[in-house]
């Protein structure tokens, strides 16, 4: 007759106990005899009953001839390979040799830990996995972290495995341990208080966050492994931050766990304020590399307009010298007769016409009355000679030649007389000048501090509003318009067409009814500014079928090229090519224009000189 230790009841064989601990208790809720402990598993209360209840489950393998319940338990899960012929079971070291599954122990009473038929009847197949074997040394281990003072080791019943499992020792009486065992089980078994610490990455639970931040290293060192050297963006698990690199992820989980680790301890921080500082952290980074770039862009735009302080038009003429010197292009005596030249120049002011072409407006007019019968009119500015670019300003001059042009257009008309600079063409660097001697009159601070009011031995561009401010300290009455956006189908600008038609058609219709179909007018050709370059427009063509295309003088055409316009056979379709440009042309976003109407008086020109600390452009449209 056998009698089980969980409910008491009496069977008559062991096939009968294995059926009811089967059916009565392995499929029900599992329920300590001995005390109030219910709502654990089997291997929990196999343990608990030959921990807490050692003394008690001794007697009772005495009454029933040494089946104990632990035993008739792992019978019944299938566990006693020896009854039905498999393996024997192992036996823990801490038992004694002459210790057998069925007689009881001698020393069970004493020794407080897993021993006895507890620890003999535990097959090494009881376990399963590593997981059982980690749950289970994980319950002894926090048992007796409460209550023992020192450990010894216990050999693990898996094969070949062991595991320090502490436990108590020394020759305590039973009421002595009764309290602090009881105290054990309560903390052991009831909802834990400690902070628990769960892997972002895997289910793990982890009790101490230092283990845990170890672990996610882990986790981050094979993810790096796996995605290998070109992966260009890791994800943090914890938030939706991205960093470069798995160095850099590393740092901010370890920022995350050490976060987290303060939460549990005294809870100064949280989890805000720990997003708050990454986002600063990112936010410094991000601003450290905005400014690096813009100051990189900024040099850049510094040596594309010419304001790096490398020099200006002296010595940029001096260097292609040498450099046409040392290349073999020029011979020595030639470069010291063209450094003489350049320095007489310089010293004078004056332009040395180098790059000067004469006589083409007259070329023009009378190509037009031979050729040109599919223009229904043909408008032409004043005399006006064209002015190439030189070695000295290549790539950032056109500003300056084309205001050259102007100013020759005006020395032919009695009305601009006393503004003309005495009849003489400035060369560059005196243009600079008269610019800067304008910015003293006033005219366009803001202008004057974006070049720190200093134009002469630098390459920097000029535009419109420079044009303009030079025109008005000279006396010229000057209009800037700005035709900030096309107004036409495919970016383009049929008003500024329209604009330039009315400017020279206007003053040749005076007085006459039917205007003839070329007309060589008194008005001076106008400064035409886009993105980048400038041009002068010289005149307008007007096809039979209405459209318009303008007459160009760009400073970028070599004066080589302007001379084929003067040339005995006179110009051809081939060489007008360089001076016509139609609507389809002109496909910049921004377009602007300065146009000569008159002279200034001197309450004019001071008007416009207060008037200029917030220059304006008449916008079309």
């Amino acid at each position: 007759m056998l009698t089980c230790e969980i409910c008491g009841e009496d069977v008559m064989s062991e096939a009968d106990m294995r059926t009811h601990l089967l059916l009565s208790h392995l499929e029900n809720e599992m329920r300590c005899p001995l005390c109030s402990l219910a709502g654990v598993s089997y291997d929990e209360l196999h343990f608990h009953i030959h921990t807490a209840h050692a003394e008690g489950g001794d007697q009772s393998t005495r009454r029933h001839g040494g089946t104990t319940a632990s035993q008739a338990c792992a019978k019944a899960a299938g566990f006693d390979r020896v009854a039905n012929g498999g393996r024997p079971s192992r036996t823990c070291s801490g038992a004694s040799p002459d210790r057998t599954a069925n007689g009881p122990s001698s020393d069970r009473a004493d020794s407080g830990g897993i021993s006895g038929p507890a620890a003999e009847e535990l097959p090494g197949d009881t376990f399963g996995n590593l997981g059982d074997l980690w749950r289970l040394s994980s319950r002894v281990g926090r048992l007796s972290d409460q209550t023992s003072t020192h450990t010894e080791e216990i050999t693990c019943p898996v094969p070949g495995g062991s595991a320090r499992v502490p436990h108590c020792a020394g020759e305590e009486s039973r009421g002595d341990r009764e309290e602090p065992i009881r105290t054990k089980l309560k903390r052991l078994f009831s909802p834990m208080k400690e902070k628990h610490f769960p892997c972002p990455v895997c289910p793990l639970v982890f009790s101490n966050c230092f283990i845990l931040q170890e672990h996610v290293e882990l986790h981050l060192q094979e993810q790096g492994v796996a995605e290998g050297s070109h992966a260009e963006r890791y994800e943090c698990p914890l938030c939706s931050l991205t960093c470069a690199d798995s160095t850099a992820l590393q740092l901010h989980v370890e920022l995350h766990l050490e976060g987290s680790a303060a939460i549990g301890t005294d809870g100064a921080c949280s989890d805000l304020q720990l997003a708050k500082q990454l986002q600063e952290e990112e936010e410094r980074k991000r601003k450290v590399e905005e400014d690096k770039r813009e100051a990189e862009e900024f040099k850049k735009l510094q040596r594309q307009f010419g304001l790096d302080g490398s020099g200006g038009y002296r010595k940029q003429i001096e260097r292609n010298l040498e450099r046409a010197v040392s290349r073999g292009h020029m011979a020595p005596a030639e470069f010291h007769r063209k450094r003489a030249e350049v320095m007489e120049s310089l010293a004078s002011g004056i332009d040395d016409g180098r790059t000067r072409t004469l006589g083409l407006m007259a070329a023009l007019y009378e190509y037009y009355q031979k050729e040109g019968r599919d223009c229904a009119h043909v408008w032409l500015s004043a005399e006006t000679d064209h002015y190439s670019s030189s070695e000295g300003d290549q790539g950032w001059g056109c500003g300056y030649r084309n205001f050259q042009m102007l100013l020759s257009s005006l020395h032919g008309m009695e009305a601009y007389k006393d503004c003309s600079n005495e009849g003489r063409v400035p060369s560059i660097p005196q243009v600079q000048a008269l610019i800067e001697q304008a910015w003293r009159e006033g005219m366009d601070p803001q202008g004057a501090s974006h070049f720190n009011s200093r134009l002469q031995g630098s390459r920097a561009w000029i535009g419109a509003t420079e044009i303009y401010s030079l025109f008005t300290s000279l006396g010229v009455r000057a209009l800037i318009v700005d035709f900030h956006q096309p107004t036409g189908s495919g970016n383009t600008h049929p008003r500024l067409f329209e604009w330039v038609k009315r400017y020279f058609s206007q003053s040749a219709c005076r007085g006459a009814r039917l205007p003839p179909r070329v007309v060589q007018t008194t008005q001076p050709p106008i400064y035409l500014q886009h993105q980048g370059h400038s041009r002068s427009i010289v005149g307008i063509e007007q096809k039979k079928n209405g459209s318009l295309c303008l007459l160009i003088f760009d400073p970028g055409c070599p004066s080589g090229d302007m001379r084929k316009l003067l040339a005995r056979d006179g110009i051809t379709c081939a060489s007008m090519r360089h001076l016509r440009k139609f609507l389809g042309s002109l496909k910049h976003s921004q377009y602007q224009i300065v146009a000569v109407e008159g002279v200034l008086s001197p309450e004019e020109k001071r008007t416009r000189i207060v008037n200029s600390r917030s220059l304006r452009a008449e916008r079309i449209p």
